[in-house]
């Protein structure tokens, strides 16, 4: 017994296999309260589901798993998600589309609703069959279907064929080089003027004269065109963009606050006005104020209003700018309107009285005559200052510069030289105020903070309309030239010209030979247009502006070459 007693395991064999070793001390009697033995759990642990060992209780050990048997289920279980969500990427993941042309600028369709320019990209999109359409004038248009397959971008590049188109290119004066170059390609080299076939595209454009300046333009060709371009004289700062031909006698000009149109009063209308576009020179429309013509036309702050005086009836007129309608005439009681001005807040009209020696004060709420106020000899040109309270009026016969107190009415004499005033512009940022007398062939400054005034300039004969640019770095000035002997409506013996100047040093920057009597001009609001008109001749001149470096590093430009041309 003592061999079986140290032995943990007998040779009797228990129910579940295993053996055990029977203990002599233990009587039968406990056996039999026990009832029948349970057999002895092997100590060897064995691996229980958790949901199994939670079921009895968390009763008994329970062995994990091995490693390597729990990482293969891992790695089979990742696999399935893995193989199930690439599944489901693909089968929904919608299309894509990118497309680029050539011209760049060239408009593509898709669909028959989607535009785009040059580059069209798109998501989102359900596979199938689309159209899509590019094209651009002068070039032959695509049409095609593209085929969209689900989850890929598909990508398409389309380079437009150039037509073939007729080209003209005249120069003025003729005879000029010219050349027409796309990269490495020349369309034409050759004198003008000329007629030749290029594809569309775009050019480079030189024209070369001895005695003018080079002028160099980038120049979009898609269909048969005209191009018309004037050279300017050597040394010239200031760049002509071409003539428009008016109706008789243009006497005031106005480019509207986006350079769009420009208004030109038509002395000897109707119609009254007449409408042009600046760069093309193309005619918009008029507007009749009824039988006779108009002097002068200024525009409100928005531009939605234009207004415009007609000597013969002494009135003036309030227009739509939309509609070319008038919409209101109002009645100065007085005689000869001349200058029409707006005051800041756009609530009163004044209007100059040539023949009247007065101002009329026009209430724009009601349209009635307030007052008419007094002044010199034959007032012209006014200034209303931007806090309202003062109106300048400058007197052609009497040489006066006037300042009008408006909440009074009261009028003081600021200065007189027995010349003859006629146009006044200003700058209140620097407090200068200009004012041009065609008698003594001067402009005049004012200084609007010590009420002094001096000359600042001696220009060419019979100085009127003058003009700043936007930052007042420039002053602009149109001469008349000489008067003929017997009446000033004929020509002279001079040309007219426009001076360019600084507005704060009087140094000259640039001259130009204009026609016979300019006399409206306009800088455009945005300082980059110059429009005048040659009175005599009936039509109108546009130049483009460079910046103000330009003319600084010019030396004058053609200021002292042009006293050499100016006599006829």
């Amino acid at each position: 017994m003592d061999q079986y007693g140290s032995r943990r395991r007998g040779s009797k064999k228990t129910f579940h296999g295993q053996y055990r070793t029977i203990e002599p001390t233990r009587s039968m009697a406990n056996r039999s309260a026990r009832g029948v033995a349970r057999p002895q759990r092997s100590r060897r642990e064995q691996y229980i589901s958790r949901r199994a060992h939670a079921l009895r209780g968390g009763r008994g050990p329970r062995r994990p798993a091995k490693a390597g048997r729990k990482r293969t289920i891992a790695v089979l279980i990742l696999a399935l998600i893995a193989a199930i969500a690439l599944g489901a990427f693909i089968l929904t993941r919608p299309a894509r589309l990118e497309v680029t042309v050539t011209p760049p600028d060239a408009m593509i369709l898709f669909n028959g609703s989607v535009a785009a320019t040059g580059t069209l990209e798109m998501e989102g999109l359900e596979p199938g069959s689309f159209p899509i359409v590019v094209e651009r004038e002068g070039y032959e248009p695509v049409a095609a279907d593209v085929e969209l397959k689900r989850g890929r971008r598909t990508r398409l590049d389309y380079a437009l064929r150039a037509l073939p188109q007729d080209i003209s290119i005249i120069t003025h004066p003729e005879g000029a080089a010219v050349r027409l170059t796309s990269g490495d390609e020349v369309g034409y080299d050759g004198p003008s003027p000329t007629a030749a076939q290029v594809p569309s595209g775009e050019y480079t454009l030189t024209i070369e004269m001895a005695g003018y300046n080079t002028f160099t333009a980038e120049v979009s060709i898609d269909s048969s065109a005209t191009l018309e371009y004037y050279l300017d004289p050597e040394g010239q700062v200031l760049h002509g963009l071409g003539l428009i031909t008016t109706l008789g006698a243009p006497k005031g000009v106005s480019v509207t606050h986006d350079g769009g149109e420009a208004w030109t009063s038509i002395l000897n209308g109707p119609p009254s006005i007449q409408i042009y576009d600046p760069r093309t020179g193309k005619l918009l429309g008029g507007v009749d104020i009824g039988e006779h013509g108009a002097v002068e036309v200024i525009f409100n702050k928005t531009g939605t209003l234009a207004y415009t005086s007609q000597m013969e009836t002494a009135k003036c007129f309030e227009i739509d700018v939309k509609t070319r309608q008038v919409l209101r005439e109002f009645d100065t009681g007085s005689a000869w309107t001349k200058w029409v001005e707006l005051s800041p807040d756009e609530k009163t009209l004044y209007a100059s009285n040539w023949s009247g020696d007065d101002v009329s004060i026009i209430d724009l709420a009601t349209g009635e005559l307030v007052k008419r106020i007094g002044v010199s000899n034959t007032p012209r040109g006014m200034y209303a200052t931007d806090d309202g309270r003062s109106l300048y009026v400058g007197g052609f016969d009497s040489g006066d510069l006037e300042r009008i107190d408006l909440a009074t009415g009261e009028v003081t004499a600021l200065f007189t030289d027995g010349g003859a005033l006629r146009h006044i512009v200003a700058d209140e940022r620097t407090g200068r105020m200009y004012i041009s007398d065609m008698n003594k062939d001067i402009i005049w400054l004012h200084d609007m903070r010590t009420g002094q005034t001096t000359k600042f300039l001696d220009v060419d004969e019979k100085p009127n309309t003058i003009d700043l640019t936007p930052d007042g770095k420039m002053l602009f000035v149109s001469c008349r030239g000489e008067n003929n002997a017997k009446s000033y409506y004929l020509p002279g013996p001079e040309w007219g010209s426009i001076l360019v100047f600084d507005a704060i040093t009087g140094e000259p920057l640039d001259a130009l030979i204009a026609g016979n009597q300019p006399t409206a001009l306009d800088v455009s609001d945005d300082g980059r247009l110059l429009i005048f008109s040659d009175f005599l001749d009936n039509r109108l001149r546009v130049y483009e502006i460079p910046p103000y470096e330009p003319f600084a590093k010019a030396e004058g430009g053609r200021y002292q070459a042009h006293f050499a041309e100016i006599r006829k």
